[in-house]
């Protein structure tokens, strides 16, 4: 009996491709071909979800292009940055963060958490897309009762005055530190290199300062969101955790700006924050806490829709995004 004629992977792929060419050469001639323009678009950017008996909605300002990340991560050489994000399939060259926004609908309150970068372009044409998102979401401004904010730094305090110069939220209160706001309003304590986001929270917050509420270390504020201080990045800067029957979300704001960098060496400074020995300090002691209470938490600056958990890795810790599709989603 004959040998058979055997086949390699190679001849395989070739013969199936050539089969498949001549299986489609009746339909894919030149003037068969479906034609179309290209969409250009993406879907609405936002996630809803349940959140014990409260719905949550994450919706998106837009990405904000960081820049060279050898600029602002500092404290590491060259090499070892560029070998962790290599090493999670990361550009050396550019970082781009995103801008996550929590909508909490209590039922009694619709709550907005952080608000983006408005009409200010300081990082380009890709930010400031809050209330596009929104209204998206199906959720309308003036129904908002309150914009909460981890601090006043320009890309989380930027949408509370539109571009007409009127509130974006007529009918909301605002929540924020008090040391924040008064650091933040300030020019001679912002000084000269940081005038853009002085002038960003002159801008936004001093309209609207009767409506103002500073919450203190600790308080629930709005029933069922507790602050908690947690200074470095800002003077001010406050994380909430967030509670709804047995449900709890941790609302981490700029505790970290990087899903790897700030996440595996937490001690890593970062260049915008006002006292990056402090902040490296506060992040390592509430990523410990997070950590050990497997507490589901939301980054504001993390991959979309940025909801994952924090574990501890050796000196430093892991996120672990959660896969969004197996989460309670609310009806849409």
């Amino acid at each position: 009996m004959a040998k058979a004629a055997g086949f390699s992977r190679r001849s395989m792929l070739g013969f199936g491709a050539t089969a498949g060419l001549c299986g489609l050469s009746g339909i894919m001639s030149p003037g068969a071909l479906a034609k179309g323009p290209f969409l250009n678009t993406q879907a609405p950017t936002f996630f809803r979800f349940k959140l014990g008996s409260a719905e949550a909605t994450i919706i998106s300002d837009g990405v904000l292009p960081l820049g060279d990340p050898h600029a602002a991560f500092l404290g590491i050489s060259a090499g070892d940055l560029d070998s962790m994000l290599t090493n999670n399939f990361l550009p050396v060259g550019a970082a781009t963060l995103e801008q996550n926004i929590l909508v909490l609908n209590t039922g009694d309150k619709i709550i907005i958490f952080d608000n983006g970068m408005g009409v200010s372009k300081l990082f380009g044409d890709t930010t400031g897309k809050m209330l596009l998102t929104l209204k998206q979401a199906g959720i309308d401004a003036k129904d908002v009762d309150a914009l909460v904010m981890t601090h006043a730094h320009i890309d989380h305090c930027g949408g509370v005055i539109g571009a007409d110069g009127k509130p974006s939220f007529p009918n909301a209160e605002l929540f924020i530190s008090e040391a924040d706001f008064t650091f933040w309003t300030d020019e001679a304590k912002v000084g000269p290199t940081y005038k853009a986001f002085y002038e960003q929270a002159v801008r936004n917050l001093l309209p609207v300062r009767d409506r103002i509420t500073f919450f203190k270390d600790g308080q629930e504020f709005l029933p069922g969101v507790q602050a908690m201080f947690t200074p470095g990045h800002t003077v001010g800067h406050t994380i909430f955790l967030i509670q709804s029957g047995q449900d709890q979300l941790a609302y981490i704001g700029d505790i970290s700006h990087h899903p790897v960098l700030l996440i595996e060496k937490p001690l890593i400074e970062f260049a915008y924050d006002t006292d990056p020995k402090q902040a490296a300090k506060t992040r390592v002691r509430v990523l410990d806490m997070l950590a050990a209470n497997r507490t589901r938490i939301l980054g504001y600056h993390f991959p979309w829709p940025g909801i994952g958990h924090i574990g501890k890795l050796g000196d430093g810790f892991r996120y672990y995004p959660t896969a969004v599709h197996t989460m309670d989603v609310a009806p849409i």
